[in-house]
């Protein structure tokens, strides 16, 4: 039993190191699986020799040659082969290594095996992967709204809007082309802010749009947005990562790269740099400049979005200097035909890429 658990939980610790490690990018993650892993390994060095002695593998009534075993719907049993996405995958190994641990944990209580086996150590290890379950699973949950981060993102802040109606001009943008669309009002009555989101955020998922509230955790989950922005004043990423459901995506505004490299190791899916350029739609700004831009995109990984000041004249030098996103207020809220000033700066957007890809 011992023998066959500790390969159950030394098999699903590396396909979950593996996930962490090639398919997500984690560094740390990857690294803190793999230690797992190690641990337990030196926690029974001792036993190695005396477990593969009793090993018998070909008589195991577990083993696939053995016995078939069906599945509830009376088809050959796949194992994990049959799952229908990596989430699944994610949980199954989990749950195997889980299983494992919390029997190996038991079994180093007899009193023949406590004095060679720590029962509290494989119990450590088995609340450590409650936790790496749930970060693999929120990564994984995650990527796909990461992974649809292309193109222009128009913030629809409702002060600029004036008094004009927020669904048509939300409608006029995804038809421009737009792939994000964030909501943000800094002194409306969140009673009516609420309203307004829901129906947004029909608009966007109707279009496969992300939908983002600023500011408003209280808001994003209400309406179950896509994500949330914040600034560098607002609720820690923290509190944030801790309330928002966990296949959430979260941005943060950074104006340093000390700023955005907090952000990236907080937890943050995207950081938003600006302004970029002078602009009128705040009153006090930091302006960072295009060089600040490339010392980011070299530095930090996590997708980057260039806003502040950004326009159809400077759009495609944004691009160039690696913006992965690009997000404007006045360049498509000023103009009277929103869907033209959208398809404008996508078009420009594209051109710029199609010049750095031939480069």
């Amino acid at each position: 039993m011992i023998d066959a658990n500790l390969n159950r939980s030394s098999e699903g610790l590396r396909v979950l190191e593996d996930v962490a490690r090639f398919l997500l990018n984690d560094v740390e993650l990857s690294r803190r699986l793999r230690t797992l892993r190690h641990d337990l390994a030196r926690e029974t060095k001792s036993l190695r020799i005396g477990l593969l002695s009793q090993r018998d593998s070909e008589h195991d009534i577990g083993h696939p040659h053995s016995v078939s075993l069906p599945s509830r719907e009376g088809k050959p049993n796949m194992g994990t082969a049959s799952l229908p996405g990596l989430t699944d995958l994610v949980t199954a190994n989990a749950k195997r290594a889980e299983e494992a641990l919390r029997v190996i944990e038991e079994l180093a209580k007899l009193p023949e095996l406590s004095s060679t086996l720590t029962s509290s150590r494989f119990e450590q290890a088995r609340f450590a992967l409650y936790t790496f379950e749930r970060d693999l699973v929120s990564r994984i949950s995650r990527r796909d709204k990461i992974e649809r981060m292309l193109g222009l993102y128009v913030i629809l802040d409702r002060q600029f809007l004036a008094d004009r109606d927020e669904l048509e001009i939300g409608r006029h943008i995804i038809e421009g082309g737009a792939r994000m669309i964030q909501l943000r009002d800094k002194q409306g009555k969140r009673g009516e802010l609420l309203l307004i989101a829901q129906r947004l955020k029909e608009l966007c998922c109707r279009a496969d749009v992300l939908f983002i509230v600023n500011d408003y955790l209280d808001l994003a989950m209400a309406v179950d947005a896509d994500g949330l922005h914040v600034g560098q004043g607002d609720l820690p990423l923290a509190v944030i990562r801790r309330e928002l459901p966990i296949d959430k995506i979260v941005g943060c505004s950074v104006t340093t790269l000390s700023q955005a490299t907090k952000a990236r190791n907080e937890g943050a899916d995207y950081i938003a740099l600006g302004s970029i350029f002078p602009t009128t739609t705040k009153k006090e700004v930091t302006v960072v400049g295009v060089d600040m831009l490339k010392e980011i995109k070299r530095t930090v990984s996590t997708p980057l979005v260039a806003i502040g000041g950004i326009n159809q004249s400077n759009i495609g030098e944004v691009v160039a200097a690696g913006a992965d996103v690009v997000a404007v207020i006045s360049a498509v809220l000023g103009e009277e035909d929103i869907r033209g000033a959208v398809q404008k700066l996508v078009a420009e957007m594209d051109l710029a890429e199609s010049e750095c890809q031939n480069q």
